[in-house]
């Protein structure tokens, strides 16, 4: 008979607004690290949750004096007793990761990191790949890998495309631990504000987004990620394309004409 303890989740779901979810990192233990379980657990629930039409913008917390301290190190380092000396493992593990920092660009609905402590190596990562980010006055940010031989070659992929070129070569270079007002100075995330107001302000600003169309918001993030990554000329011929889809959305001819008319909208999502 099998009479071990059932592992807890490693996160939670819950609604802490209209329209707003929020997943809150829940192994402060291994100050919430990405194992594969967690990584797991979280492409789940950003993929169910970015298909809910109940939910218009999503919160990503953590529990504990860490929002993420990177990937799970002594899981990594278990491996290395494989007959490969752990490369199959390190392969499903970083190829994991980017299919979780995809998923989370890829997701319909806006994604905002409210980071409380810690975020380094693959826990910047995160911060750097949500859309937008609240930070609390006392949390940290790094690229530590340098330190202990693993160069951060995967988190530099998200901060390479939102801190300018050279800042993004100092942390990763330097591997040096960066306060939230240097942070907010990089633009590494958005708002700095006092640690218990972290999470309502992170709450404010979904409810915000969730005023907003739903189709609109959703073409818009889907077009952004799209032509950031284009030569400009592609970037203006795409943006043209989804400026003309948009304008026949139902939502565009009800907007456009609660503006004339002065008065507010009502959307219909599509």
């Amino acid at each position: 008979m099998d009479t071990a303890t059932p592992q807890a989740p490693p996160l939670s779901l819950t609604r802490p607004a209209a329209r707003v979810a929020q997943i809150t990192l829940d192994r402060s233990g291994s100050r919430n690290a990405l194992s594969r379980a967690m990584m797991t657990a979280l492409e789940t629930a950003i993929a169910e949750l970015g298909s809910d039409p109940g939910v218009s913008a999503v919160i990503l917390a953590a529990n504990g004096p860490a929002f993420c301290a990177g990937h799970d190190l002594k899981e990594l380092t278990a491996h290395r007793a494989d007959a490969d000396g752990g490369r199959a493992f390190y392969s499903d593990t970083m190829g994991q990761c980017a299919r979780l920092m995809q998923a989370i660009v890829a997701c319909d609905k806006p994604v905002i990191a409210a980071v409380e402590g810690i975020a380094t190596a693959a826990g910047c990562q995160l911060v750097a790949t949500c859309d937008l980010a609240i930070a609390a006055e006392t949390a940290t940010f790094a690229t530590p890998g340098v330190n202990i031989g693993l160069f951060c070659s995967t988190p530099m992929v998200a901060l390479s495309r939102n801190v300018p070129r050279k800042r993004a070569m100092e942390m990763l270079l330097l591997g040096e631990m960066l306060h939230a007002n240097e942070a907010y100075d990089y633009g590494l995330v958005n708002r700095v504000v006092p640690r218990d107001a972290v999470l309502p302000a992170a709450v404010a600003m979904a409810e915000r987004i969730a005023a907003k169309s739903t189709a609109t918001v959703t073409i818009g993030k889907r077009t952004f990620y799209e032509q950031v990554e284009m030569p400009m000329a592609a970037a203006y011929a795409t943006a043209a394309d989804v400026m003309v889809e948009n304008m026949m959305y139902q939502d565009a001819a009800e907007g456009i004409g609660a503006f004339i008319e002065k008065r507010p909208p009502v959307w219909s999502g599509c």
